[in-house]
């Protein structure tokens, strides 16, 4: 890992949930059937190498997952779970028909990574490093299969409440009476990246009309 010793200029007091302030390392791994998952590293933040027939950008193999790390009082860096994100994922994976990244491995990539991201971290109640964690299809393949290889890979940004006026600012939610977004026995309860594009025409919407976000009704009964 390349080291620098330049302090990012970011501004707390205008954090937004954003991409403003990407932290400079990522940790990437991959699998493939011969050497199944390699041992991973950190590498400067940037574009992944894939084809035009990789599986996930043919058939959606992706699932993600989203955490923060926090500065406390005392100067500490603390997670929430992590463990928890790790079993997601990995729960994910298993719907998909994807090979999961082992979860002690994943804890301990998402520690790697905020040690190398350190200053990104912004002071006591200021914001949050921001965590993405994919694991991505991207072995290519023609006809509809699990990818032959996978990419595990975690970027992070310093950033701000995900809504505005902050984490404890009362929001405005519309109630969505035409589109659901999770049925019996479907995959709403699989954090897919395939699950979130579809409700962007919902949210769209109540933006517009001054909403924050939607909640959705019972797919079964609604």
């Amino acid at each position: 890992m390349a080291e620098t010793n330049i302090k990012p200029n970011i501004d707390y007091d205008k954090l937004s949930f954003g991409l403003n302030n990407v932290a400079p390392f990522m940790f990437v791994a991959t699998w493939d059937s011969e050497c199944g998952w390699g041992e991973g590293e950190l590498k400067p933040y940037g574009p992944l190498p894939l084809f035009p027939s990789a599986q996930v950008l043919n058939y959606g193999q992706a699932v993600f997952e989203g955490m923060k790390a926090y500065r406390s009082s005392k100067d500490r860096i603390v997670l929430f779970r992590p463990d928890r994100n790790a079993q997601r994922l990995s729960d994910g994976a298993n719907r998909l028909c994807m090979q999961p990244f082992p979860q002690d491995r994943y804890v301990a990539a998402i520690k790697a990574l905020v040690q190398a991201n350190i200053d990104y971290v912004p002071p006591s109640d200021k914001g949050s490093l921001y965590m993405r964690p994919l694991l991505l299809g991207t072995g290519p393949t023609l006809g509809i299969s699990p990818a032959p290889s996978y990419t595990f890979v975690v970027y992070a940004a310093c950033v701000g409440a995900y809504f505005k006026g902050g984490q404890m600012t009362p929001i405005d939610i519309l109630v969505e009476e035409q589109l659901h977004r999770a049925a019996p026995g479907g995959m709403g309860g699989t954090k897919a990246a395939g699950n979130y594009s579809p409700v962007i025409r919902a949210q769209l919407a109540a933006k517009k009309d001054g909403f924050s976000d939607v909640i959705y009704l019972d797919a079964k009964t609604d």
